[in-house]
């Protein structure tokens, strides 16, 4: 589990404040398929909300405890039904940008502009 100071967790609760879940926990409780789910958003999206419906009180802090021990994220906000959870994009599927390459003039016109500049460049 992934622990965070009280000011990353802060800047994070502002940030999940306009989230709407993207996980429901419901019936079947923690299965195998959403906990799946969980991992695949969490990577998707680093930052998500999980809602439950018809878990009692007691019962929500060990489904929290569980999701946090198996897939290591940070615990970030419970507040009712409703858990908020944070993990790092892995490094390797972070993307870089590709860099941007200038359009074809479509026209005379941004052709001889396109030459001009690129004469005053060098």
């Amino acid at each position: 589990m992934i622990e965070l100071n009280p000011s990353e967790t802060r800047a994070l609760r502002a940030q999940a404040h306009h989230l709407r879940p993207v996980v429901s926990i419901s019936q079947n409780g923690l299965s195998d398929a959403v906990m799946k789910e969980i991992d695949r958003s969490l990577n998707a999206h680093e930052l998500i909300k999980v809602k439950l419906y018809g878990i009692e009180r007691a019962e929500r802090d060990a489904v929290l405890a569980t999701i946090c021990g198996q897939l290591d994220c940070a615990p970030i906000q419970h507040i009712g039904n409703v858990l908020v959870l944070w993990r790092p994009k892995p490094a390797a599927e972070a993307k870089t940008p590709s860099p941007r390459r200038n359009p074809k003039p479509k026209t005379k016109k941004q052709a001889a502009a396109a030459a001009e500049r690129s004469l005053r460049k060098s």
